[in-house]
């Protein structure tokens, strides 16, 4: 599983760099939905990759709970600043 959480993780990052690059030449905003699944897939991908390494010797259905666990918070995360943003 772990190959999955770098996959996503890189997938993540390099979109996280794609919108920074397009909200900083364009000066638009990013869209919600896309700040919502941006922070689903770094927030899986960070919360798998930490659970498959936690010293705790986890298995990998509970390191993919964790890991949804994690996206979850992350998006629940990014529609706070959404709206706190305005």
């Amino acid at each position: 599983m772990i190959k999955v959480y770098a996959v996503a993780l890189v997938v993540g990052v390099v979109a996280l760099i794609a919108v920074v690059f397009r909200s900083t030449i364009s000066d638009h905003s990013t869209d919600p939905k896309v700040r919502t699944a941006l922070g689903a897939v770094l927030g899986f991908a960070m919360g798998g990759i930490a659970a498959e390494y936690s010293p705790l010797d986890l298995s990998w259905p509970v390191a993919l709970v964790l890991a949804l666990v994690a996206a979850a918070a992350a998006v629940l995360w990014v529609r706070y600043a959404s709206r706190q943003e305005g």
